[in-house]
């Protein structure tokens, strides 16, 4: 096949010794990237970006089929949405800003859901939730999703913001299984990395179909259907414009330069919109999906 081949199956099921061991966290961040992400995170434009992410992240065809085939129905987007968001929502800003502990809880939570996924004898190809190399394939396009927000909203970073983003951003891999040492070491690395991502895509028909339901929010069930009438196009609109075009045309999905050029403009004007606001502020929502998530844990509830 002409992407991410199928020989990528031997990594696919490199699970790791101990599944779910609560190896203690190597990933402590400086006080100026720990700044710099407070600076530059908006938590509304999860609302523009998160069906995109997760389309970049179907590009790894192991990654794709081991979210269509998923057994576990509770954190299905097509039958849980706004379940799949308070608990993606809630990683991001747990993974970013949490303390290790809750870190640590809420790897273990995401740990008994992994180990429901994992392929079949009928799968068309390898994979395990809990392998590593998928892991740093997901959370590497969430770094790409915020950085790629962070320019659209506030213009090009310099040469050592973009490396102090890359390091904090390791947290998005080590919240879940992935050692600090298997994290792109600088920005070169990565783009090196995304690129040979960027060639080895890979779509069969069921893939691309969820894909393409992500994209045009067909994935809200019943009588949640009416969300889509009032924010489809919105939704539809930003998820393309934060799609890499490499994406946009393996699905076929039609992008005008006028449309670019619509989508810069707004993605601007949000970002000087925000850029006063107060940290709480625009931390809003994901803040709140971290809070609902402590008081599950408080109330000895399942954190997903």
């Amino acid at each position: 096949m002409s992407a991410r081949k199928l020989e990528n199956s031997r990594q696919a099921i490199e699970v790791t010794q101990g599944q779910g061991s609560q190896a203690p966290y190597s990933d402590a961040r400086t006080e100026s990237q720990e700044a710099l992400v407070r600076r530059l995170w908006l938590g509304p434009a999860v609302f523009l970006a998160g069906p995109a992410n997760v389309v970049m992240q179907m590009s790894n065809y192991p990654v794709a089929r081991g979210i269509t085939e998923s057994k576990v129905e509770s954190g299905s987007v097509l039958k849980h949405p706004f379940k799949r968001f308070r608990t993606t929502v809630g990683y991001l800003d747990i993974s970013l800003f949490g303390d290790d502990k809750l870190r640590a809880d809420y790897r273990n939570a995401i740990n008994g859901a992994h180990r429901h996924i994992h392929s079949t004898d009928a799968s068309p190809v390898q994979y395990n939730a809990f392998n590593r190399h998928l892991q740093l394939w997901v959370a590497s396009c969430l770094y790409y999703g915020f950085r790629d927000m962070t320019i659209g909203l506030h213009g090009p970073l310099t040469d050592q913001e973009e490396e102090d983003l890359l390091q904090a951003s390791s947290r998005m891999g080590t919240t879940l299984q992935i050692p600090a040492e298997m994290w792109h070491p600088n920005r070169q690395a990565f783009e090196t990395y995304w690129a040979d991502g960027m060639r080895q895509t890979h779509w069969d028909d069921e893939t691309r179909a969820y894909a393409r339901n992500l994209v045009n929010s067909d994935f809200f069930p019943g009588a949640q259907k009416v969300f889509k009438v009032f924010f489809g196009a919105p939704m539809r609109f930003f998820n393309i414009g934060f799609l890499p075009r490499e994406l946009r045309d393996e699905l076929g999905l039609e992008w005008t330069e006028s449309d670019e050029r619509t989508f810069r403009r707004l993605m601007r004007l949000l970002g000087t919109v925000s850029r006063p606001l107060p940290f709480a502020l625009r931390r809003v929502p994901t803040n709140w999906m971290a809070w609902n998530l402590r008081i599950r844990r408080r109330l000895g509830k399942p954190m997903i």
